[in-house]
């Protein structure tokens, strides 16, 4: 906290401050807007804040926990360099969400013919579309722009079979975190909304400019707290073409959750009386890159696992399975950055998620909700997760709630 001299302290801040915690470094402060962190978190955004090029302070949202590169949930605004482990290898991993006309009393008892439609539509987990269901014309709008990549950095190209991969997988869901959800808000309304990201030409992306990243960082001599610190400096070769690269992972992965929402939504008219949807879904990524302004300077603002919420601007932050999720306009928060979280934010690991639940565990914590409950999505339990509703008591000076939605089935790879 500030004390009355003036200093910066590591402790708590009053109650009353939107802001929770802040932690000192020899370069910037970190903003945290929870007390719920753990240690390993808290240690790794202080090494992130204290990289010399992160600018004013790193924000860290109430859904904050430990991740690989930089913690999740944090906002890191820099000048002069990017860390591509801080944005990592989901690259425009976000969410998509729609309203229709449906209300709650034109759904069946039972949800299991829609769920099976939509997983037969959308493959799932390690699936692809063959080669005939492919999206070929949306994939050939981003043919040139991954092109002019491969020709730099031709490592980053899939081999043999798999070079048709990322073609195949445009529209996919794949796994761990990602789902499609159908829910109701409080006036009964059905919603369609899934999660996903670049898939596999992301992560090869992502995996590429983090090594390349390290073996500049080696061949400096630099001397990191954490290898996967490692930076591109700006005016670099290797800097520009990473923006190019995540800009457009970032547009691919906005592209699979069009084509995703689309199968879902046809899988919806097969199966429920016929509907119309609101005019424009709501897209927000929360792992990505964006040149922003902000306290007076132009920054690259990379979000890890946190959306934008500028004034006005609608997001969506998801529970896990069996919680509430909700639609949020932002309020432009300035110490945010303009951000909000991304999620609840997982309390544990999968692996000992996967220890201390059961199957009847998953099958209580979901109860009401159509969706898998075998043992291979018990590390998605709702109980390795944050409480999705003291995530949102800590962040209501960043969004207001515009509309509150419970999961009535949930599609996971």
């Amino acid at each position: 906290m500030v004390t009355a001299d003036g200093a910066l302290r590591h402790g708590r801040v009053p109650a009353a401050m939107p802001v929770q915690l802040v932690l000192a470094t020899p370069n910037v402060p970190v903003r945290v807007w929870t007390e719920d962190v753990d240690p390993q978190a808290l240690e790794q955004l202080k090494r992130t804040a204290a990289l010399p090029f992160v600018r004013h302070h790193v924000a860290a949202m109430p859904d904050v926990h430990l991740g690989i590169g930089a913690t999740v949930g944090s906002v890191i605004a820099t000048r002069g360099a990017i860390v591509p482990a801080a944005v990592g290898v989901d690259i425009g991993c976000g969410m998509m969400a729609v309203r229709t006309t449906l209300t709650a009393a034109d759904l069946p008892d039972t949800l299991g013919r829609l769920r099976a439609r939509i997983e037969a539509a959308v493959p799932v987990g390690l699936d692809q579309h063959d080669e005939r269901h492919a999206p070929v014309q949306a994939a050939k709008r981003l043919d040139a722009g991954l092109r002019a990549i491969l020709d730099r950095h031709p490592a980053i190209a899939p081999k043999g079979k798999e070079r048709s991969r990322w073609v195949q997988q445009l529209g996919t869901l794949g796994g761990g975190n990602h789902f499609i959800e159908v829910c109701l808000d409080e006036d009964e309304r059905v919603w369609a909304m899934l999660h996903s990201g670049s898939r596999g030409i992301g992560n090869r992306i992502g995996t590429y400019f983090i090594a390349r990243a390290r073996e500049l960082a080696q061949a400096a001599d630099a001397h990191l707290p954490d290898r996967d610190l490692a930076w591109l400096d700006e005016g670099s070769a290797d800097y520009d073409d990473y923006l190019h690269a995540v800009g457009w992972a970032q547009d691919y992965a906005s592209e699979n959750r069009r084509q995703m929402m689309a199968a879902v939504l046809d899988a919806m008219r097969a199966e429920l009386p016929a509907f119309r949807t609101d005019a424009m879904a709501i897209d927000c990524h929360h792992n990505y890159v964006a040149r922003e302004r902000h306290f007076g300077e132009e920054l690259l603002v990379t979000r890890k696992g946190a959306i934008r919420a500028g004034a006005g601007e609608l997001g969506i932050i998801p529970g896990s399975m069996g919680a509430r999720s909700y639609i949020v306009r932002g309020k432009g928060q300035a110490e945010s950055f303009c951000s909000c979280a991304h999620g609840a934010g997982r309390r544990m690991s999968r692996s000992e998620a996967r220890r201390r639940f059961s199957r009847q565990d998953l099958a209580e914590q979901t109860r009401g909700v159509e969706c898998r409950k075998d043992a291979g999505v018990i590390d998605e339990i709702p109980a390795a997760y944050k409480d999705i509703d003291a995530v949102m008591a800590n962040q209501r000076d960043l969004v207001e709630v515009v509309h509150t939605l419970r999961q009535v089935l949930c599609v996971k790879g």
